[in-house]
């Protein structure tokens, strides 16, 4: 009986499964649907990217189609395929590293291979493997050896990974086959076929800049650097105030902890890129790499700040209410730096008056940070232990504007390689104004006293450029001194 009921049991739960399936499968493509569509909103570039590779692909699958050109190429236009399948990369510079890379390499590992087949030949049927193997061992092992060289392996690894692929396909195969140059040839030219179209559809068809991104990544790290300092004195002193997006934004810094080997990725790729846009040819790729190493710095004395923030340790209240202005005025301050420097960056435009007010400014906000904190040294042992997070949370904010000061130099130092353009503040504008205004007046000596009259028909006014200090002055101010009772009008 009771095996009757399990029956009857499972046989109801596969019907409703099997009724349940449609729904399921439904929710279920709906579902990843929405995730591609998701995918695809985030960065559109990944769908232009894809349509290129199809584009790419299709040109070169005429060595296929049109009968001239196959047979010319003949089979050997299956490499061309391969070529763009391997070669293409999301951006330009990704696309040029390895395009570049499997040209050279496999021009010069087919001629090697080409003359090491000849050389073998020299010693008869029975020394040419012998010495084909041992070229194979050297030029193989050497290669091999080269790629552990971190300049070699960061920036031609793929090129000696088809060197080793190209001579030891054309060297072996040349011992059994006498069309090896015929078959050097059309794989060398099927290749750079491919790597042509790869280059040209990368090029321009909606480009994809490593360098630009490298830039707009250095300046967003940047930025989010001042979104924590923005957040950090509601997160420290009024914890019960911050929202769930807030708190969101000011964990952003936590990205650049990892960002490291993008950074390197997108330099290494940028330095093939060709001029463009803002960018020159040898525009200073390597110098991101010390802002960013710099901002990383930073980065982690913010991960420390974020263990005091979020510890229940904390110094007394009215402790920490002792030196919290200094300390809004310090966060406030390079916040502020940090900003301009990231749009200094994003526009590629100088300036460093800004920038530098601002750090001047935390350093002021240190000096009374120092003293605030001098003035509420403890008595006892106690209450030294009590203060002691507060005291070294305030020391690793002192760290943070050392580390924000070096961030403006090297910042500084790129935007005059970079060329950057030169920008003005509208207020310290206005000021430099006023003060030329005020120097470039000029002064009318006139007659004091009842003479005036008829001084002033027989007279003509003396007009006095008044210059700066660091001018000489001129011949006419010389006249002047020597006039008896006068009165000095500026106009």
């Amino acid at each position: 009986m009771e095996m009757d009921l399990n029956a009857q049991e499972k046989k109801a739960g596969f019907f409703q499964r099997l009724k349940e399936f449609p729904r399921k499968l439904k929710d279920g493509v709906t579902k990843r649907m929405k995730n591609v569509k998701k995918f695809g909103k985030d960065d559109p570039r990944r769908i232009i990217h894809s349509m290129k590779v199809g584009v790419a692909l299709t040109l070169v699958s005429l060595l296929y189609y049109v009968r001239a050109l196959y047979i010319s190429f003949g089979v050997t236009g299956m490499w061309a395929i391969l070529t763009v399948v391997v070669v293409f990369e999301f951006t330009v510079g990704g696309t040029l590293s390895k395009g570049l890379n499997r040209g050279f390499a496999t021009l010069i590992a087919g001629a090697l291979g080409v003359g090491a087949v000849h050389l073998a030949r020299f010693f008869g049927h029975q020394g040419e493997p012998i010495v084909l193997g041992i070229l194979v061992f050297s030029l193989g092992g050497a290669a091999t050896f080269s790629r552990f060289f971190p300049r070699i392996k960061h920036r031609y690894d793929y090129g000696a990974l088809i060197f080793i692929l190209t001579f030891s396909f054309v060297a072996i195969s040349g011992y059994r086959t006498d069309e090896i140059l015929i078959m050097a040839y059309q794989r060398l030219s099927t290749i750079l076929i491919g790597g042509t179209i790869c280059i040209l559809v990368s090029i321009f068809i909606c480009p994809v800049w490593a360098g630009e991104d490298l830039h707009k990544m250095i300046a967003n790290n940047i930025n989010k650097l001042a979104k924590y300092l923005e957040g950090f004195e509601s997160e420290y002193f009024q914890p019960e105030k911050i929202s769930k997006e807030t708190n969101s934004c000011v964990r952003e810094y936590k990205s650049i902890l990892t960002s490291k080997s993008t950074e390197d990725t997108l330099a290494n790729l940028a330095r093939w890129e060709p001029g463009h846009g803002r960018f020159r040819l040898r525009h200073p790729w390597k110098k991101y790499l010390k802002i960013a190493g710099l901002v990383r710095q930073c980065a982690f004395h913010f991960e420390i700040l974020n263990g005091y923030v979020l510890s229940n340790d904390k110094a007394p209240q009215e402790f920490d209410s002792k030196f919290q202005e200094p300390i809004t005025i310090m966060n406030r301050e390079v916040g502020e730096a940090l900003k301009a420097m990231a749009k200094s960056i994003k526009t590629m435009s100088k300036d460093s008056a800004c920038v530098n007010s601002h750090i001047d400014n935390s350093k002021k906000a240190i000096v009374n940070l120092r003293i605030a904190l001098k003035s509420s040294y403890p008595d006892t042992e106690k209450d030294l232990l009590e203060i002691i997070p507060g005291v070294t949370m305030a020391s690793i904010l002192i760290e943070v504007v050392n580390c924000v000061e070096k961030i403006s130099e090297a910042v500084e130092e790129f935007s005059g390689l970079a060329h950057f353009k030169e920008t003005l503040d509208p207020k310290l504008s206005a000021e430099i104004g006023q003060h030329q205004l005020l120097h470039r007046g000029s002064v009318k000596p006139v007659p004091d006293g009842d003479n005036e009259k008829e001084d002033n028909s027989s007279s003509s006014h003396v007009l006095i450029p008044v210059h700066d200090e660091e001018q000489p002055p001129t011949a006419t101010a010389k006249n002047v001194l020597g006039a008896e009772k006068t009165r000095v009008d500026v106009v």
